[in-house]
């Protein structure tokens, strides 16, 4: 199956590959068009996440199980994890990845977040910005996100786009999210199991012991955060606009129609890209994410 979010797999990818002037050395970016992702998307991306095909755990501990993969098809590596709750339905956990004021409470390393507008009852676009650790530069990413509850699974996938009224900005490095998205699973009346893949192209070449850092302690510690976080929503939300949830009620969406024929999916190599290789780590101060 032909997946429409994947940029890796959309149908005659080598129709939209840059043409290079060799008289010029030209490189012309063609814009690519987005498509909403569809039920049979929201299918695959399961499949991908529960298989094990290809996949080196890096990290198993606590709860938490960290998966790397390596594509032949791109240079950018995936990402998946695994954390296992305990007294947390699946439907808290749903919550807290769409509550966007929420998040600005337990996500520390978060700069800044909001949402664009929407594009259908489950489909947004949306902007996120988050701190790295210095010297490195601070990245941000524009998205269209998509939700789907499925039996007794809920799925959240977003992949990058341009928007015309949202270019990359001059304090930040563009990222680009080539497939990312969480994966809740019940587990009884109580419990739930959390996934979540990642492939993201930071637009840079980052030193080695970033890369391991991120498998071996950023993205643990990230998964527990969101468990923790996840076990307060309750009270916190009954506080705060207890009834007001968009996601799962269409007709509370204030936000403002997109039209998807204004936006274009994000190509990596139409980015800077810049070299921190040498960055060494002695000089890096840690994310929030890795403090105790």
């Amino acid at each position: 199956m032909k997946s429409s979010w994947r940029t890796e797999e959309v149908e005659n990818s080598q129709a939209w590959e840059p043409a290079v002037s060799a008289s010029e050395g030209l490189v012309f970016d063609l814009e690519m068009p987005v498509q909403i992702p569809d039920d049979s998307d929201f299918s695959s991306f399961k499949d991908q996440v529960l298989s094990e095909d290809g996949w080196k755990s890096r990290y198993n501990k606590g709860g938490v199980t960290v998966w790397c993969r390596e594509e032949e098809s791109s240079a950018v590596q995936k990402l998946k994890m695994r954390i296992v709750c305990k007294d947390l339905p699946a439907e808290t956990l749903y919550d807290v990845l769409h509550d966007i004021n929420y998040r600005k409470k337990w996500d520390s390393n978060m700069i800044e977040t909001y949402d664009i507008g929407r594009l259908t009852v489950n489909a947004d676009v949306g902007y996120y910005s988050w701190r790295c650790p210095s010297p490195l530069k601070n990245r941000d990413f524009v998205t269209m996100r998509s939700w789907l509850p499925l039996g007794n699974d809920y799925l959240i996938i977003n992949f990058s786009v341009k928007h015309p009224k949202h270019p990359p900005r001059k304090d930040y490095v563009r990222a680009v999210s080539l497939q990312t998205g969480y994966l809740i699973q019940s587990n009884g009346a109580t419990g739930s199991t959390l996934y979540y893949l990642t492939q993201v192209d930071p637009r840079g070449s980052l030193p080695k012991w970033v890369v391991n850092r991120v498998s071996q302690f950023v993205a643990p510690k990230a998964m527990k955060k969101i468990y923790k976080a996840a076990l307060k929503y309750p009270e916190w939300k009954r506080k705060h606009n207890p009834a007001l949830k968009p996601w799962m009620f269409p007709e509370q969406n204030a936000l403002p129609p997109i039209n998807p024929a204004e936006l274009t999916l994000q190509r990596a190599d139409s980015l800077e890209n810049i070299d921190e290789s040498g960055l060494s780590e002695e000089k890096t101060h840690h994310s929030d994410d890795e403090d105790s």
